[in-house]
């Protein structure tokens, strides 16, 4: 008899269940990753809308009249005047791109507390593929705004409206799902990898929406708006709600896994099987209240530690391309393909922080190391950033990973603590709203800080890093209770 080949062997070294677990892994990466792909073309296309010329007042524009000169569009479409897209092209365009991302944002915020709460009450493939979808369809509406040659900013406002809102389907859909496939013993771990998928969307974001605006930056948001409503697609044909759905016996609650969370009443660690999402809880419980989530230890300060790290993360999200356009002097494209550098490093920093939250069984204290770090290497990239390129490679690697760390590990591996904690007694239909608070409180901070960035940037590049810094140890300041209690815990079981 033939020896089977290496393979065929290492696809039958893997059982059933792993093989679906290893799938659903793979298609919420995929799924959530063109979320943030459809998000990422604005900050890539503002060093489009507007470009500094001959024609602007400001005070810094004589420095860029080398750097103008050389930028000619391919094509110029009718009322477009050489400062960029009217009505960006004028004087206040920070501003007005400003609100462009805030209505974004605080769409996005709003409709998060709610989408949690609709999300426990539907099927999670239904509404996960129609917010994709709907993504699709506001995703390419603002590109069509190119080839129709409108110039009304409430155009481009509503377009940005509509996205926030359906885009908030997105996230309390695909950590539920993942919530419900995989149990806490590596759950630092494996979610640090697989929340990479954020910076991957931004990652291909940037190289599509790149890929045009200089020539035709209507495709910049059309092209990534169509594969969104694909993926669509293919969330509704292959993704697997709960691992009961398909009579799965890898369901988390069959074995007993290590609670990674302090308890608010004592300083044990849970190995109760009930902090363990359960099939039934699934079917048989009802959802749980707004006030409820609320009241499950760690919400409330997770929440608006992720406030603050929000705020950083999606500042440098919506404006580091037009920072290095800025400070580099680069177009529009090199400064939007420079630009992933910071999400090349988020990987790696949500990675780490997953494993060493893990190794230590700190979730709290580990984020509060990555930001007590991150704020003066915020300052330092203010520095550095000024000397040249090659200075700025490496401190966009180093701040990438200590901002979206903290961030990464919140909106994952802590959500699906705490939406699974153990005086929830199994409800595993908790995951989805408890997921929603913390993120849509996070998506506070995130509407907060582009806003902030719009109206501080004029006033100085360094003026919007101090405001980052201080973000940060706001971030930090809310975490020092939980921070306290995991050490004095540790403290007491070392005696």
């Amino acid at each position: 008899m033939a020896q089977l080949p290496p393979g065929i062997r290492f696809i039958t070294s893997f059982s059933r269940d792993q093989w679906y677990r290893a799938f659903i892994f793979s298609l919420t990466f995929f799924l959530y990753a063109s979320f943030h792909l459809s998000r990422k073309p604005i900050s890539i296309v503002k060093g489009e809308l507007h470009k500094h010329c001959a024609a602007s007042h400001e005070v810094e524009v004589n420095s860029y009249k080398e750097y103008a000169a050389q930028i000619q569009p391919v094509k110029k479409p009718s009322n477009v005047s050489q400062c960029g897209w009217e009505p960006f092209d004028k004087n206040n365009y920070k501003q007005l791109l400003g609100a462009l991302d805030y209505s974004f944002l605080c769409a996005y915020a709003v409709g998060m507390y709610l989408s949690g709460i609709i999300g426990e009450r539907l099927p999670i493939r239904y509404y996960l593929t129609v917010g994709m979808l709907a993504s699709g369809l506001f995703t390419a509406m603002f590109g069509l705004g190119y080839f129709y040659n409108i110039h009304n900013l409430w155009f481009y406002i509503m377009a940005q409206i509509a996205n926030g809102l359906v885009q908030t389907t997105g996230w309390p859909s695909v950590v539920t799902c993942i919530g419900n496939w995989f149990g806490k013993g590596r759950r630092g771990l494996i979610m640090g990898i697989w929340n990479s998928h954020t910076s991957v969307g931004n990652i291909l974001g940037s190289l599509i929406a790149a890929y045009w605006v200089s020539t035709c930056w209507g495709l910049s948001f059309v092209m990534p708006g169509v594969i969104i409503a694909v993926m669509g697609i293919v969330c509704f044909l292959f993704l697997i709600e709960h691992p009961k759905d398909i009579s799965c016996s890898c369901t988390p609650s069959s074995v007993k896994m290590q609670h990674l969370l302090i308890d608010s009443e004592n300083c044990s660690v849970s190995l109760n099987s009930s902090t363990v999402v359960t099939g039934e809880g699934k079917h048989g419980t009802s959802a749980i209240s707004f006030l409820g989530a609320l009241r499950i230890p760690g919400v409330i300060e997770f929440s608006l530690c992720l406030l603050f790290a929000k705020l950083v993360s999606y500042t440098f999200l919506f404006w580091l391309p037009l920072y290095i356009t800025n400070v580099e002097h680069l177009d529009a494209k090199r400064a939007g393909d420079l630009s992933t550098l910071f999400d090349v490093g988020g990987i790696f920093g949500g990675i780490l922080a997953g494993l060493i939250s893990d190794r230590l069984q700190k979730r709290a204290s580990t984020c509060g190391m990555m930001l007590l770090l991150a704020a003066p290497t915020l300052y330092m990239f203010s520095a550095v950033s000024k000397m040249g390129l090659e200075a700025t490679v490496v401190m966009l690697l180093i701040s990438g990973a200590l901002v979206n760390g903290p961030y990464a590990l919140i909106t994952t591996a802590v959500s699906a603590d705490l939406g699974t904690h153990k005086s929830l007694k199994g409800n595993a239909r908790a995951l989805s709203t408890v997921t929603a608070i913390i993120d849509g409180t996070g998506s506070v901070g995130a509407a907060l800080g582009p806003l902030l960035a719009g109206l501080i940037s004029p006033s100085g590049w360094n003026n919007v890093f101090y405001m980052l810094m201080v973000a940060d140890a706001c971030a930090l300041l809310f975490l020092l209770r939980l921070i306290q209690k995991e050490l004095r815990c540790n403290a007491d079981h070392t005696l």
